[in-house]
This record gives C-alpha cells, sequence and structure tokens, in this order.
C-alpha cells in the first residue's frame, strides 16, 4: 500500500529470557517471534518496513535478510529513542506509519488492516492499539472522554484507584501520522527515572496540540501479549499452536489431540488427512489429502502425496509420493524421493535416496546415495554401503531387482534389471541383469568338532 510505513523495534536484549540467543529469535511455533511479525506486515503491502535493531543486530539481519531495512540503536534508551533511529529513512515521507514490537509474534494482519482503517476514518494523528485485559495490573490504562476518544494513557504506578478499576490496555503497538510522528519525537525529553525517551509521550505531545487521538480496541487480548520471559513464551506458543490446530480443524483435517500436535505456520495439509498425538510437522510441509500422520511423527521441510502412512517415524528434506507406507520408527533422512505405493518399514534409513514405484525395504536396511528402480525388494538388513572414510559413492538397483537379506552393496555397483542377490552376499562388482549373484564364503560343517574337542 502506498504511504503506509511500518517500524519494528527489535533492538532490546531480553535479559529476562535468560539466553545467549537474542530475545526476538526465540521461536514461536518454529518460526522466530520477529519474523511472525515481519510476515504478517509484508502481507499487507507496506511501501517501507524499517527494523530496529540493536544488541545481536547483525543475528537478526542473517535471519530477515532483505526483507526489511535496518537501522540500529546503539544505547538502549527506550522506545521512543529506538522509533527516532529511523528518521534518516522515514522522516521526509508524508503518509502512516505502524510502530510494532518484535516480541509481539501472535498480532494479526487483520488486527494491523484495522488498526489502520480506524486511524484513517477517525482522521487522527495518533492511533492506539488497545485490549480488554482480564488482569490489567502492570499495563498503561486508556483512560476516554465522553466522546470516546483517548484523553490519556495513564501507568499502572501513576494510576488513581478508579482509574486503576479500567480494563481497556495500551498494547505498545501505535499508528501515526508519519510527519507528525517525528515531529513529536524531536520535542520528547528523558526527564524520568530511567532516563529514558518513551514513545507514548508523543500521545502526549500531540494531545496538547489539538490533535485527535483515537484507539482500535482488538477484541483479542491475546494477539497483543509481548514475550519478555519463557513463562510468556510459553504462553504464546500454546495460542499459536491451537490458532493454528483450529484453523487446519475448520479446513477438514482431523487432529486427534490439539493439545499434542505442532504445526508450523507454513504447514498445507489436505482433506481428510488425520494426524494423530505427538505429531511435529516443521518449517515448510505440504501434506496431501487422506494421510494417517502418527503417532509420534516428525516431519520437518518436506512434502507428501494423498493417501499416505506415516507412523512413529522422521522425515526430513524429502518428497514421498501417493499410498505410500512408512514405519514405523523408520528415518527419511534429506533429498530422498520416495515414488507412488512404496513401502518403508520398521527401522529402515534411506539418505540422498530414490525408490521407484512399487519398491519396498520392509525393515532393518539403510539405502544412502542410492538410486533404486521401480518394484525393488530390499531385503530385511540389506545395506547400501556408500561411504569409505572419505567420499561417498553411489549404488543403483534397476527395476524389478531383488536384494536378499542381510546383503552388503559396496558402492559404486550396479544391480541390474530382474537381477538377484543372494542372501548374505558382499556385492563388489556389477551384477548383469537377470543374473543371480552369490558373492560368500560356501558352507563347511565338521561333523562331532565339539565332541573331539
Amino acid at each position: 500500500m502506498s504511504n503506509r510505513y511500518a517500524i519494528i523495534l527489535a533492538a532490546g536484549q531480553g535479559t529476562r529470557m535468560k539466553s545467549k540467543l537474542y530475545k526476538v529469535l526465540h521461536p514461536v511455533c518454529g518460526k522466530p517471534m520477529v519474523q511472525h511479525v515481519v510476515d504478517q506486515v509484508s502481507s499487507l503491502g507496506f511501501e517501507e518496513k524499517v527494523a530496529v535493531v540493536g544488541y545481536g543486530a547483525e543475528i537478526v539481519q542473517e535471519q530477515l535478510g532483505d526483507q526489511v531495512s535496518y537501522v540500529v540503536q546503539k544505547e538502549q534508551l527506550g522506545t521512543g529513542h529506538a522509533v527516532m533511529q529511523a528518521a534518516d529513512i522515514l522522516q521526509n515521507k508524508n503518509g502512516t506509519t505502524v510502530v510494532l514490537c518484535g516480541d509481539t509474534p501472535l498480532l494479526t494482519a487483520e488486527t494491523i488492516d484495522r488498526l489502520l482503517t480506524c486511524h484513517a476514518n477517525e482522521n487522527a494523528k495518533a492511533t492506539i492499539l488497545t485490549a480488554v485485559a482480564e488482569d490489567p495490573t502492570g499495563y498503561g490504562r486508556i483512560i476516554r472522554n465522553d466522546d470516546g476518544l483517548v484523553a490519556r494513557i495513564v501507568e499502572h504506578k501513576d494510576a488513581t484507584e478508579k482509574e486503576r478499576s479500567v480494563q481497556e490496555i495500551n498494547t505498545g503497538t501505535y499508528c501515526f501520522d508519519n510527519a507528525s510522528l517525528f515531529a513529536a519525537l524531536q520535542k520528547v525529553g528523558n526527564d524520568n527515572a530511567q532516563g529514558e525517551y518513551y514513545l507514548p509521550d508523543v500521545i502526549e505531545i500531540l494531545k496538547n496540540n489539538g490533535e485527535t487521538i483515537s484507539a482500535y480496541q482488538t477484541p483479542s487480548f491475546d494477539e497483543t501479549i509481548g514475550v519478555n520471559d519463557r513463562v510468556a513464551l510459553a504462553e504464546a506458543e500454546t495460542i499459536m499452536k491451537r490458532r493454528i490446530n483450529e484453523n487446519w480443524m475448520k479446513q477438514g483435517v482431523t487432529i486427534i489431540d490439539p493439545v499434542n500436535t505442532y504445526i508450523s505456520t507454513e504447514a498445507e495439509i489436505g482433506q481428510d488427512t488425520v494426524i494423530m498425538p505427538g505429531t511435529m510437522i516443521v518449517g515448510t510441509v505440504k501434506i496431501g489429502a487422506e494421510c494417517l500422520v502418527g503417532p509420534h511423527t516428525e516431519i520437518k521441510d518436506s512434502t507428501i502425496g494423498d493417501a499416505t502412512v506415516i507412523k512413529q517415524s522422521v522425515v526430513y528434506n524429502s518428497e514421498v509420493g501417493n499410498n505410500v507406507t512408512i514405519g514405523p520408527f523408520a528415518h527419511i533422512r534429506p533429498d530422498s524421493m520416495i515414488a507412488d505405493d512404496v513401502r518403508i518399514g520398521n527401522f529402515v534409513e534411506t539418505k540422498k535416496a530414490t525408490l521407484g514405484k512399487g519398491s519396498k525395504a520392509s525393515h532393518l536396511s539403510y539405502i544412502g546415495d542410492a538410486e533404486i528402480g521401480e518394484n525393488v525388494n530390499f531385503s530385511c538388513g540389506a545395506v547400501t554401503v556408500n561411504y569409505d572414510g572419505k567420499n561417498k559413492f553411489k549404488t543403483t538397483i534397476e527395476d524389478g531387482a531383488f536384494i536378499g537379506c542381510n546383503a552388503n552393496l559396496i558402492a559404486p555397483v550396479t544391480i541390474g534389471k530382474n537381477a538377484l542377490v543372494a542372501a548374505g552376499s558382499t556385492i563388489t562388482d556389477d551384477v548383469p541383469g537377470e543374473s543371480l549373484s552369490i558373492a560368500r564364503a560356501r558352507q563347511t560343517n565338521k561333523a562331532d568338532y565339539l565332541k573331539k574337542k
């Protein structure tokens, strides 16, 4: 949208988190808090987005990349001082600026848009995002006049008993006329106990100049929660998880135990898929329709086709086709390509492997750096031996081949079409198609050996 700007405050160290990790990078449902905020703002098409960074600036920039512009608050001198750092980028622009905190991951684009709409409709110079708190202790109270406009913001410690009974609170998210914001910031002082420049003082300055101050009250207090410690982080995780799970249930996905199911914001899930308890769907995951996932399954950054079953298994950075069965206790490692109608059974591990349509590895096998054709049987205990201690090598198994139990395929090696590798064989040379390969010592029985001994 033209002439709309956003300032995201992300400079605080977050000492109450008691962590080496920069506060706004702590994840909620698998995504850093500040990334949640940027994603919501980005969906509204702002002309300019400025992140105010300080402690850990490089790490925040690594996370957000070129999604935003950056300014640095070298000293932590309050929220007003933080916004001042964006002056070089924004102060000469005409339009509307939203100021948000990078530790409010639950705030939605819909609420930000409604705040902007309220600001425009009221022809206000500043609009405060407010909410009703069941327990407003510690929050600044919104005191309105008889016309319903904001008369002032009173901090809890300065409020009278009557004012403390007010449950409408200041959430710390604001919308300003951009020129008025930066003009007022020049008048903000730091004559207070902390010696800091407070952004709410801009509201008072504009009010004293006779400007209209408005407020939009969001119906969801949960959206406005700021995360300052691990307790609040867990609360935000719970709320976000519930929001995501309820959305998918409304879209036709069955989640047996929503409390113990974790789904990322980037996931896509088809109708009539059933998610069992203990499932974690992390990152960019696309799951088709009519699947069964779980219990106790983790899928990360992968694509899963329709009618596939994945039980008690792990799938990372891979593609799985339609009507596939995986698990229990299988591990699909990165760059695996599992075609339609494949069966991956218990205690099978794949890595950088392609399994063609209808192939199966039912139990206790390792398939790494391999290209396996269609309708191949990879028997119990068979292994592609792909690593010599320094380099990785590829195994190729063509369509219809049968690999016997406990066979070792020493890569690089090719097993031809419809070939059969006998159980217990260690294969070091290519096997032609339609052939039987046996590579094991001839059995010798010594009669009465133990009696003689």
